[in-house]
């Protein structure tokens, strides 16, 4: 009885901290560059407010009713993409940013039903993502107008779908490399826009520095952005 009450507090305590060792895994985020947030909270065409459960971007000036829900990459601070859609925002479309459980996208259950509530006057909605945020937009993708994929792809098949699908990639991106993005270019729709920004890499599609495993990219952050946000203002447009 010994010997089985030693073995389970054994086993006990290896979970407890394999449990421990993965929350706090989970919880250190890449941050957000402070700088390029700045310049949104600064810009009097954007409203941006913490919603709690997303970070809910908004035009000051006429709205255009089209909103994209829009997942992180694992572990990166939702806030660093608010330089992303600043652009897109100020152009009329609403933008929410999740916050995903755990900071992990496929923990994350909620439908989309749950983003879209924050912004009641939208009425045509398409949901993206970065990274692994993108793989789990794939997944919500039949309850939307419109999929964005920001150096990411589908694991799953949205092929047959009416959904209308815009796929940013970067050339030099090390992590969702053109070689991925090709290999699961079969999982989209024919319909779909492929556009790839030479030069870019896969930290680009954000602003929170260098990520371990990607490569240099060969343009400014500044004009991948540009690039980026001209793609889905230009897509935006045909939604709805």
């Amino acid at each position: 009885m010994n010997r089985a009450l030693r073995w389970t507090a054994w086993v006990v305590t290896v979970v407890v901290l394999l449990a421990v060792v993965f929350l706090v895994y989970a919880n250190i985020v890449m941050q957000g560059t402070r700088s390029a947030a700045l310049q949104v909270w600064r810009d009097d065409r954007v409203a941006v407010r913490d919603a709690g459960d997303s970070v809910v971007m908004t035009p000051t000036g006429a709205d255009d009713g089209r909103g994209i829900v829009f997942i992180p990459g694992a572990k990166v601070d939702p806030y660093a993409y608010l330089a992303t859609f600043r652009q897109v925002v100020a152009s009329g479309t609403t933008v929410v940013i999740t916050k995903p459980t755990l900071n992990l996208a496929f923990f994350d259950t909620r439908p989309l039903s749950t983003f879209e509530a924050h912004a009641p006057g939208v009425r045509t909605w398409a949901v993206g993502g970065h990274s692994l945020g993108g793989v789990r937009a794939c997944q919500l993708a039949q309850d939307a107008d419109g999929l964005l994929l920001l150096g990411s792809y589908c694991a799953n098949d949205v092929a047959r779908s009416s959904v209308q699908v815009l796929s940013v990639s970067g050339s030099r991106d090390g992590l969702s490399t053109p070689e991925k993005v090709a290999a699961a270019r079969d999982e989209l729709p024919s319909t779909a826009r492929m556009v790839e920004i030479a030069g870019a890499n896969h930290a680009d599609f954000g602003a929170y520095g260098d990520q371990p495993g990607d490569r240099s990219a060969t343009i400014s952050r500044e004009d991948a952005r540009a690039q980026i946000s001209a793609a889905i203002e230009k897509w935006v447009r045909t939604l709805g």
